[in-house]
């Protein structure tokens, strides 16, 4: 007999699918141990580190300091190892997060980056060690504003915001947008 026949016992008993599931996270069936009323350890935290609330809003400030950290970090790593952090597109739309309060999307999004009043944002950037200045941006993205972000070797940041109209109708799968002074 295996140490999880449990389970198929506690869905013969007619447990519920999220019981068998609370039992087979913690390898063993936690309804044996008594009433539950003096389990206290099984208690329910909503506020916990599986719920399903929604992340926190950060303030402009945290995301500034949150952008200060990781940059000292990619530049800390970058002067020990020799080798870059590949992390410079999160901190491009960090950057424009934070400047611009653009609301990012979900992780995975397609078509767009984050949202800015009522348009469509997508963020490229043009990281310390791109040696050309110029981006491409796939022309079916769900976009109606551009931001480029160019970080410099000295890990500084500058940002232009174009508008998807000033690139004209074309034919080709991607959009190049040149980064220029």
């Amino acid at each position: 007999m295996s140490d999880w026949d449990f389970l198929h016992d506690m869905h013969n008993e007619g447990f519920s699918p999220e019981q068998i599931a609370d039992a087979a996270a913690c390898g063993y069936n936690p309804w044996e141990q008594g009433d539950w009323d003096n389990i206290e350890e099984f208690i329910d935290d909503e506020a916990g580190w599986d719920s399903d609330s929604e992340p926190k809003n950060p303030t402009t400030l945290e995301l500034w300091e949150l952008l200060d950290e990781l940059v000292e970090s990619a530049r800390n790593y970058f002067e020990v190892t020799g080798r870059h952090l590949p992390i410079y597109g999160e901190l491009g739309e960090l950057y424009g997060e934070a400047k611009y309060g653009i609301k990012r999307h979900k992780p995975y999004t397609r078509g767009s980056d984050g949202k800015l009043g009522n348009d469509f944002v997508e963020i490229k950037t043009i990281s310390p060690f791109k040696t050309g200045n110029a981006v491409l941006v796939k022309r079916a993205g769900n976009f109606s504003k551009l931001l480029i972000v160019k970080i410099s070797k000295d890990f500084e940041f500058k940002a232009k915001m174009l508008d998807r109209k000033s690139f004209g109708k074309g034919t080709g799968k991607h959009i190049k947008a040149k980064w220029s002074e």
